[in-house]
Formats: structure tokens, sequence, C-alpha cells
């Protein structure tokens, strides 16, 4: 590792340590959007910001924007950036990791005496984590004026009952920007975006790999307040021929798309089923009763948008069938849907050219959640996603990603760096 190198990475470490301490809540951290941990995550990453000599902003909804001027201001800027926000007690590193590298990465640039020819901008994007807010890339999509006019008013936060107005006005910001649908960045001032993150499965500590380049984030099917409707009957009095059983039908469901996931993988589809709601109505529910209503969610991901449509269409067509063989009606209840996002081509070129020059190992992987990276796509902005390897998965206070896997990524995102900001 170069000296610059080793610059960048004592303060990416130095700030790692601070983020755990000052946002502490056992176990884990929290860092609640639009909330003090947020906030106090801004400050840390814009003290070191500006100790490596970047200029440094909030935008009137909170975006953090650090700079490191170009020699030619007029040139769109490249951009690194993700989220400081968390779940409740949750890991150091989902989101934080991503700005933490924006700013090593400047830091071992200026390090080693780069001057670049336009601005590179590390951006600290609000409120990610939808369990706060129940918009997804709620402050990416303010960012570029695509949240509904009414959001700050209807959109509440879930542990304070308080609207985002009410918590934007709270720390100084305009929730005006985001009712009058005001684009605070112009796509076409961004050359190009990048994102490092946290793997949040398995996959590289399985394979053994430090590093990953995205291909694409999966867009989402969901339907998270679905339920089928039966009738509820006396356990031991009604044969099966009278029954109108609401939980065996929601199982058929299921079971079946099971077997039609399983199918579609073995064809090589890119493709991932969650029900993680499953419950029978507990006002009702006993052992002696069968179960008149079950509740459920549904979550189906792919990078492949017509995989999903057509997914979609066979899912209501599936349950019409049960329904009627069953005596019971599905109501799969209102859609969030997402789309996907492909990552840019050249861009996984170059990242996977440095880290070919680096010597350091990397595969391609598909993201399965979601991030902010997939707003800056959806907009036509060339953009990329650099995974790191990390144990235990994502969300929970065990988060375990090592600092020679940051060092890793690190390495490959400046390389890259050198040659985009040229």
């Amino acid at each position: 590792m170069t000296p610059a190198l080793r610059t960048g990475l004592a303060i990416a470490e130095r700030l790692f340590t601070d983020l755990a301490t000052t946002t502490s809540d056992p176990p884990g951290v929290t860092r609640a959007s639009f909330g003090e941990g947020e906030q106090q995550a801004h400050r840390l990453i814009a003290k070191a910001a500006r100790e490596i000599g970047m200029e440094v902003e909030w935008d009137a909804i909170g975006t953090l924007r650090a700079v490191l001027p170009g020699r030619d201001r007029s040139l769109p800027a490249v951009v690194i950036g993700s989220h400081l926000d968390s779940v409740p007690h949750g890991g150091n590193f989902d989101g934080a990791a991503g700005v933490i590298m924006g700013i090593a990465a400047t830091a071992a640039l200026a390090a080693q005496g780069y001057a670049p020819q336009r601005d590179l901008l590390v951006l600290g994007i609000r409120a990610e984590e939808m369990c706060w807010f129940p918009a997804h890339y709620l402050g990416s999509r303010a960012l570029f004026g695509q949240l509904p006019a009414e959001a700050p008013d209807a959109l509440r936060r879930a542990d304070t009952g308080q609207s985002l107005a009410e918590h934007m006005n709270a720390l100084g910001l305009d929730p005006s920007s985001i009712r009058e649908r005001r684009a605070l960045l112009d796509p076409a001032r961004i050359a190009c975006f990048i994102e490092p993150h946290i793997e949040q499965g398995p996959v590289l500590v399985e394979t053994g790999m430090p590093i990953a380049i995205v291909t694409g984030i999966r867009g989402s099917l969901r339907y998270p307040r679905a339920s089928v409707a039966g009738e509820h009957a006396h356990a031991g009095a009604v044969p099966r021929s009278h029954r109108r059983d609401a939980a065996l039908a929601g199982v058929a469901l299921l079971a079946a798309l099971d077997e039609r996931w399983a199918a579609l993988e073995g064809n090589g589809a890119d493709l991932v089923c969650t029900a993680g709601i499953l419950s029978t109505d507990p006002v009702h529910h006993t052992p002696t009763k069968v179960p008149g209503l079950l509740r459920f969610s549904l979550d189906i991901r792919s990078e492949d948008a017509a995989l999903l449509a057509e997914l979609d269409r066979w899912l209501h067509a599936e349950a019409a069938r049960i329904g009627a063989n069953r005596g019971v009606s599905f109501d799969f209840g209102p859609p969030t849907h997402a789309a996907p996002a492909l990552m840019d081509a050249d861009l996984r070129l170059r990242l996977h050219a440095a880290a070919r020059h680096l010597g350091i190992p990397a595969m391609e992987m598909a993201s399965g959640a979601g991030h902010d990276c997939a707003t800056f796509a959806g907009l036509g902005i060339p953009s990329a996603m650099l995974f790191l390897r990390n144990r235990n998965g994502s969300h929970n206070p065990d988060e375990a990603m090592e600092i020679e896997d940051f060092a890793a990524g690190l390495a490959v995102l400046t390389t890259t760096l050198e040659e985009l900001l040229a």
C-alpha cells in the first residue's frame, strides 16, 4: 500500500471508531433518518472533509456535499456517495462505509498531490433506510425533486409519529424544496456516480473474495399488506369439503411461488422471493378454529423488469385459481414497486481493470438490496457499485467488515478515480 493510501486508510479507521462511539445505541448503533444520530454522523464526516481541504456544505434537504475542486469546474463532477442513517441498533458500516471511502479516497489523492481536472464530489445522502419513513430512496429521490409534493406532510417517522417536515424543520432544513419538487442536483452536471457499500449477504465471505463489482440493483415487486379471506369455522365439526381455510390457501400460493422460483432460477433467471409476514388474525385465531383470515407480505426481486412483470401476472392468476378451488379470496393490497437499475458497463470495466492492475481478486454479482445508486442510474447517470466483504449480513449490530477488505476497495476506487478525474 502506498503512503497516500495509508493516509486515507488512517482517516477511515478514525472515522469508523468515532462513528461507532458517537452513535452507539447498544446493541449496535442507531442513526435515525433526520434524527440526532444521522446528524452526528454528518458532522463527523464534514469535519474530516474540511481537514483534508474539501469544500463542505449542506443543501436544503440536508445532503452533505464535500468537494475536491477540479481545475475546470465547468465540467460535470465525478460523484461518490452513500447514506449515513442506519436501522435501529444496526451495524456501523451499512451506508457509512461508502461515504467514508469517498473521503478516504479524496485524502489519498490529495496526499499524493493529485490535481483533478474535474470536481470530485462526495455525498452523504439522507434517509435511505425505509424503517424510519415509508418511502424508498427518500433522500436521493428528494435530491432530484422526485418525491411527491405531499411527502413532507404525509410521511411520518415510525418511532416519533412526527412528519418529515417537522423533523426537517427541527434541523433547520427546508421541506419546501420537496413540496415544490425542486431538483437540488442536475443530472447533466454529474459525469458518473459510484457507491461503495458492504455486501449484505454471504456471497463474498463464501467465495473468499474481498470485493465485488455489482452488475445491477434488483428491482422489487412488493405487496406489504396482502391477505386471504375465507371463513372461520369449528376445527372439529367442519369437514374438508366445507372449509374455506385462509391459511391453507395462502400456504398453497406460497408453495406454488416457491416451485416457480426454483424452475426460473434453474433456467438462469435472477430472482429472490420472500414472504416476510405470515399471520392469522390474533383477534380470532385459536388452535380449535379454522382460520378465516391470513395476512402476508411478498417481496419479489430481480434485475429483469420483464420477469417481474410476468411473475406479477402469474401471481394474480394463480391466486384466482387457488381462490376458486378453496372458496377464498385474495387481496394483494396496494403495491410498492421499484424498477431494476443496471450498472454502467464502462464503469464496471474500469473497476475490474483497476482490481486486476492491483492484483486484488474481484467478482461480479447482483445487489439484492436497494441502494441510492438506483436513483442515479434511473436518471441515466452512469452508475456503479463496489461491494466490500462483510460477515454476518447487515441491519444488525454484528456487521463485520474487515479493514483489510475496505483497504482493497479503497485502492480499487482510488485507482479508478485517477482515470475518471483526468
